[in-house]
Parts: C-alpha cells; sequence; structure tokens
C-alpha cells in the first residue's frame, strides 16, 4: 500500500515539474512574441514610372508576428495588402506619354524573414527601449494587372496584350503569384510595457516584369484582334498616334518593384523577460 501511494505521488510530482517546465517555455516563448498592425501606403517602380519614388501611393496595411531571439535580432512574419497603379500620362517624356498604357493592381503579400536591430531592443523594457532596424524577408505575393475599358475594369492578364498564349508569342500567360525579396529600414520605440510604435519603410524585388503587364514587344494589333479579341488589341496599343506601335513595348531587362511603407503598432504576448536581458 505504501508503495503504491509513494509511486502515486512521484507520478503527481513529475508530472507536476514536467507541467511547471512546459509553462515556463510557454511563458518565455510569449513574452519574446509580439503582433502587429500597420497601416501606411503603397506604389510601384517600373516600366510605366521607372523613377518616381512615392507617385500615386496609395493605401496599405497588414499584420506582422515577431519573435525575439536575442535583444538584436527576430524572425518575423506577415501578411500585408496594398495597390498600385501608374499612368504613362503622368510622364516627362513625350514618347511615354503617347503610349498611353495604364495599369492598376492590388497586392497581396505573405513574406517572412529577420530583423535586426542596430541597438539591443526589448518590448516593454526601460533600458532598451529603442532601436534602428534592418529587415530582409522571402515571400510570394499576388497580383492581378487591369486597366479601364468603357469605364471598366479589365482583367489583363486573362487577354493577353503582348500575345501570350497565342501563336503570335512564344510566351504562356505569366502567372498571378510571384517571388518576392522585402527588405528595409525602420524605428521602433517602446509605448510602455506592453506595447511599441514602428515607423518602416520597404522596397519589394519581384521577378517579373509584368506587375504592369508590360514587360515584351508589340505585336499585329489585326492579328492579335483576330486570336486574343479586339480589347487585346485595343488595350495592347492605347496610343496616341495615328501609326501603329511596334518594337519594344516595355524594357524586359529590368524587373518590376513596390513598395510598402508605414507606421506600425505591435503588442507583447506576454509578461516582459527582464531576466533574459540582464547579461546582455
Amino acid at each position: 500500500m505504501k508503495n503504491s501511494i509513494t509511486k502515486y505521488l512521484l507520478l503527481i510530482s513529475g508530472f507536476l515539474i514536467l507541467s511547471n517546465v512546459s509553462f515556463s517555455q510557454s511563458e518565455n516563448f510569449r513574452s519574446r512574441s509580439s503582433f502587429g498592425f500597420m497601416v501606411g501606403g503603397s506604389y510601384y517602380i517600373g516600366d510605366l514610372n521607372k523613377y518616381a519614388h512615392f507617385r500615386r501611393t496609395k493605401l496599405s496595411g497588414g499584420v506582422l508576428y515577431r519573435y525575439y531571439v536575442n535583444s538584436r535580432i527576430a524572425i518575423r512574419g506577415g501578411v500585408r495588402y496594398g495597390k498600385v497603379e501608374a499612368y504613362d500620362s503622368d510622364a516627362s517624356s513625350s514618347i511615354q506619354q503617347q503610349r498611353n498604357l495604364s495599369f492598376q493592381s492590388e497586392i497581396w503579400e505573405v513574406a517572412g524573414g529577420l530583423e535586426f536591430n542596430y541597438l539591443n531592443y526589448k518590448l516593454g523594457n526601460d533600458k532598451y527601449f529603442f532601436s534602428p532596424y534592418l529587415y530582409i524577408d522571402i515571400g510570394v505575393f499576388r497580383m492581378n494587372p487591369q486597366t479601364k475599358f468603357n469605364n471598366e475594369l479589365v482583367d489583363l492578364q486573362p487577354i493577353g496584350t503582348e500575345g501570350q498564349g497565342s501563336s503570335l508569342s512564344q510566351k504562356d500567360p505569366y502567372s498571378l503569384t510571384q517571388l518576392v525579396v522585402p527588405f528595409g529600414v525602420g524605428f521602433k520605440l517602446n509605448l510602455g510595457e506592453k506595447a511599441a510604435v514602428s515607423f518602416e519603410y520597404g522596397l519589394r524585388k519581384t521577378f517579373t516584369d509584368y506587375l504592369d503587364d508590360v514587360g515584351g514587344k508589340y505585336v499585329d494589333a489585326e492579328l492579335l484582334a483576330q486570336e486574343n479579341g479586339s480589347i487585346a488589341s485595343r488595350l495592347s496599343d492605347p496610343s496616341t498616334s495615328t501609326l501603329q506601335m511596334s518594337g519594344s513595348r516595355g524594357n524586359s531587362a529590368t524587373k518590376d518593384w513596390y513598395s510598402m511603407f508605414g507606421v506600425m503598432f505591435t503588442f507583447s504576448l506576454g509578461n516582459p523577460d527582464d531576466c533574459f536581458y540582464k547579461s546582455k
């Protein structure tokens, strides 16, 4: 009987110890974790807007999770939404104005990577309460280039404005889901023990030249109308010239970029873990 009670007590003690360790690990994980939301802007750089940063900036937003490995490095991941657009009519070049192309696209981005604090930093800590930082992620984004035709938005990828999917081009329709490498800089500042504010600016390196639906050459307008339809032909060459455009429609040697930036509010998912930073 005594042996049974002893075994029972040992079993309960072991369970309590394991539970306490698991709880401590869980608390430690939460104390290093934060979750936040971001509101800001997004814009595009590419064939229709080569150099003008912040031109036609649109509203963007998203959510972000961070796990602090230590006071200098964090693992991050998030989901963001934005919108970009560009018009040849905005350009200073008369040749580009004559080309008269335009587009707009929503962007959904999922990415994760690393964040590097320039200074020791801990959310909720009154000693390490601010730091500039750098970040680099890798992820995917979903796009859908459109333009207006007769006051209605038309999806450009399905109609093949450069002859994609027809005998006029060896190219297949481009994918609407693409790889992306976001990278940028920021500055974070604690707002008490559980919250912080960050200001972040980032660029997105893409591996497609078709965020704007412009990346190849003009094809014969009459043949394009026969194979892909009259709308494809009209939107392939909406130029103000009385002559049919020919040659390069865009610069295929360069890929498109976009930017997302804004202000972010983050909140700790646990209590401050000051012991972790005493030796830092």
